[in-house]
């Protein structure tokens, strides 16, 4: 203190700390998102960001529903497409969603795991000094036993227990709160296992007809859809080629499939050729590579000769158009025929395609629309002939199943007629070309998949369930004991007070930690069991709360 004119001055006072604004708010921004409410409205949301990619077509899944899309909505799509509709799981906002469900989960699991543990390590609290104030109270007299034969009863049924003096402690029911952990790790077990699979995962579809003429082999190229996780290039694809050797199904008098079952020969890097059968329930595995059968189909195998005597043949796939009986629709393009032979050229308008149905089991009398049965009793095709240029030199992708409509509309391909054939049948055109039907090669349609996360999202699936279930079942409560001798038989333990011998007045008091209706009866039963020597006493519902001696609610809460 300095001395100024005779009169004291204090000292000056410390500055006051300014709170740091931006620390604050993400103290606070942290603990609004490792909030449980965040956490289920972020889960909420999650399952309603993923409603698009369940209703929209996919480009991963099916690029030609895609574009089809496109087609029949040319002003929605577009709009859609900017916000990642077609590539939801993929989009910014979705990862987004992901994202921070992920770091909620985490801020919230870790505090309850770490407050969790600490209560399993604690001992069951004291009992209350007014017993008669929880919720569930008891009294019996005349019974003939001790605080440690009560507590050995309360351990048989799997209770925890401790024992202080003439004074027994008990809880259960920390499996709501383990199972409620497990439930919510597995939770983001299962957010791991899924972003593992995007990562370093990848899949395929291929269509592949029987013959060795069409063997597949495991190259991006070879696949209708593929898509390769960020973490994968194509040259990590397993080394393996198919060949379709036969192909078996059965199917209910409701055409319904019973079964199918496919038979190939698999040639992997370093290993002989082997045969493998597998089905729709039973996927080819190869090392890094599961085959999952999903369907089949028939490829007519149609022979074209043109007008100058050269013979062509085609064995596209037609695909089916949904219904049971595999009726299917395709189109069979022969645009390198009618080359002449004293020039050698091809004239481009005179290019051919063969357009229509299969049916596998046509009916006997028209109209030839639709088949009878998925098998092959009475097969046919119903085709439509067009003639002239089919637009394949443009450079302009299309469909391979598909006609280029727009060649028709502009004139530069024209119908020059329609026929039904039946196996084996012929059909000559005006211009003296043969086009005949000779049989069938059946397809099948597969989905070749390696996804690094699938064993981890079967056992965290399959956790989630079990701490699901525990959450559900498990109650927390507890219960005390309070042996107190009467006075007659031997004399109490002058160490603690409790009974050695002779009969007592046994008093118990119970307290559900959580909505537990049956609470009553358990707690009835405890009673009976622990004082079965015993006369009943008094018995009440308790109060509503229980107070201990200082007049706040009861302490080891």
């Amino acid at each position: 203190m300095t001395i100024v004119k005779d009169r004291p001055v204090p000292p000056a006072e410390a500055p006051r700390r300014r709170p740091n604004r931006a620390l604050a708010l993400l103290r606070n921004s942290w603990r609004q998102l490792t909030s449980m409410r965040t956490a289920l409205i972020l889960l909420f949301l999650l399952a309603v960001a993923a409603i698009p990619g369940s209703v929209l077509p996919q480009r991963g899944v099916n690029l030609e529903k895609v574009n089809q899309y496109f087609v029949d909505h040319p002003e929605l799509a577009p709009r859609l497409d900017r916000i990642g509709a077609f590539e939801v799981f993929g989009s910014v906002w979705f990862s987004a969603i992901y994202l921070l469900l992920f770091t909620s989960l985490i801020g919230c699991i870790l505090p309850r795991l770490r407050d969790h543990v600490r209560a399993l390590r604690t001992k069951p609290p004291a009992a209350p000094k007014r017993l008669e104030r929880l919720p569930q109270h008891a009294v019996r007299t005349g019974v003939v036993t001790d605080a440690e034969a009560v507590a050995a009863e309360l351990r048989r049924r799997r209770w925890r227990v401790v024992v202080r003096g003439n004074e027994v402690s008990a809880e259960k029911g920390y499996l709501k709160e383990t199972g409620n952990l497990l439930f919510h790790t597995s939770l983001i077990a299962v957010l791991i296992g899924v972003a593992l699979g995007s990562w370093f995962g990848w899949h395929g579809n291929k269509l592949l007809v029987a013959g060795g003429e069409n063997a597949f082999c495991n190259t991006r190229q070879q696949y209708a859809e593929a898509k390769l996780g960020p973490q994968v290039d194509s040259a990590d694809l397993p080394p393996f080629c198919l060949t379709l050797n036969h192909f078996d199904a059965r199917f209910l008098e409701s055409a319904q499939p019973e079964f199918y079952r496919a038979t190939v020969d698999v040639q992997e890097a370093g290993r002989a050729t082997r045969t493998e059968t597998f089905s729709v329930n039973s996927p080819l595995r190869l090392g890094d590579a599961n085959v999952y059968l999903l369907g089949h189909g028939y490829a007519p195998v149609l022979r074209y000769t043109d007008r100058y005597g050269k013979t062509q043949t085609s064995a596209v796939p037609f695909l089916t158009s949904g219904d049971a009986t595999l009726t299917s629709e395709g189109l069979a393009a022969f645009p390198d025929v009618n080359v002449d032979p004293k020039t050698g050229k091809r004239d481009p308008n005179l290019q051919v395609a063969f357009e229509g149905l299969y049916l596998p089991t046509a009916p006997q009398q028209g109209p030839f629309n639709r088949s009878e049965f998925p098998t092959e009793d009475n097969p046919a095709v119903v085709l439509v002939a067009y003639r002239g240029n089919l637009g394949m030199d443009a450079g302009i992708p299309g469909s391979v199943y598909k006609l280029d409509q727009r060649q028709v509309t502009n004139g530069k391909l024209k119908q020059v007629g329609d026929k039904k054939l039946a196996r084996g049948e012929k059909w000559t055109l005006d211009d003296g070309s043969v086009l005949e039907f000779v049989g069938t090669k059946p397809y099948v349609t597969l989905s070749v998949r390696y996804d690094p996360g699938s064993m981890l999202l079967l056992g965290s699936s399959t956790v989630l369930l079990v701490g699901l279930m525990g959450s559900l079942f498990g109650k927390r409560r507890r219960v005390w004991f309070r042996v107190t001798p009467t006075g007659s038989g031997e004399a109490a333990d002058p160490a603690d007070g409790s009974p050695t011998g002779g009969s007592s007045l046994l008093e118990a008091g119970g307290l559900p930690r959580t909505d537990y209706p049956g609470f009553a009866d358990e707690f009835a039963q405890l009673v009976a069991a622990v004082g079965g020597d015993g006369e009943p006493g008094e018995r009440t519902g308790g109060g509503r709360d229980a107070r201990g001696p200082a007049g706040t609610r009861e302490g080891a809460e």
